[in-house]
């Protein structure tokens, strides 16, 4: 072996006796057994991609380390540049008693979820403006694995409503705010014929969510579509409101 695919080799090892998943321990020594075959044959272009894929697994274990998991807790080190929890902190001035009541809310978040953010955003959206029971209802019959990672986050969030936010009943609430956002993207290679490769990017995404208290609106998106007798109704009083100029 060449003293490149040796430094490579031990690097790589080390990285590994820091790693605690089995599967990314199997992920990396893959790779590095591809780095040494392609190393013995002292080709340039070989030796690139060697290096690629050396740079791309340092990377990737930089991250699980930050990320301590592979579907993002919430006391990760990574929370702490998310702005989303600290709404759960604001303390609102006390309100009197001719106010109408400020319903409680929670946020929540799952960071660092292995999931395109383009297909979670459709599941996200599906949820908003629904109860508690009827997202985990619905989410129940979506056989995708987004439709389980925003299952338990709401649950969770249901439970920290419960015991940390006062909230008397833990199914009067709704979720009113469900989106996601774009996190880690990593890039790794396919291998294809005549020594050619292919770049395959790896994506991670977040998701926050926001249960407030109270019943949902009839009515989430606005402006609402009007019915057909909204439509009649207002055509009349517009048609009660006309003029004749220069009249009396």
């Amino acid at each position: 072996m060449t003293l490149l695919g040796t430094k490579h080799f031990v690097h790589a090892h080390f990285i590994l006796a820091n790693t605690k998943s089995r599967d990314l321990y199997c992920c990396i020594y893959s790779v590095i057994e591809i780095i040494r075959f392609r190393i013995i044959f002292n080709s340039l272009q070989h030796v690139r991609y060697s290096v690629f894929f050396t740079t791309t697994v340092i990377k990737f274990c930089a991250f699980f380390k930050r990320a301590q998991s592979d579907t993002g807790n919430p006391d990760t080190e990574d929370k702490e540049k998310f702005k989303w929890l600290n709404y759960n902190k604001t303390i609102f001035p006390i309100q009197s008693s001719e106010e109408e009541r400020r319903p409680a809310y929670v946020c929540h978040m799952k960071a660092n979820v292995k999931y395109s953010p383009k297909k979670m955003w459709y599941i996200a959206g599906f949820v908003r403006g629904m109860s508690v029971d009827e997202a985990v209802k619905q989410l129940s019959f979506m056989h995708k694995k987004g439709a389980v990672i925003v299952k338990e986050t709401i649950l969770e969030a249901q439970k920290l409503a419960v015991q940390e936010h006062n909230v008397e009943f833990k199914s009067n609430l709704w979720v009113a705010e469900s989106f996601c956002g774009k996190g880690y993207v990593f890039k790794g290679i396919r291998r294809h014929a005549k020594s050619r490769i292919g770049i395959v990017k790896y994506r991670y995404c977040h998701y926050f969510v926001r249960l407030e208290e109270g019943k949902p609106p009839k009515n989430y998106y606005i402006p609402v579509p009007e019915t057909g007798e909204e439509k009649l109704e207002k055509w009349m009083e517009q048609m009660r409101m006309r003029k004749i100029p220069n009249s009396l």
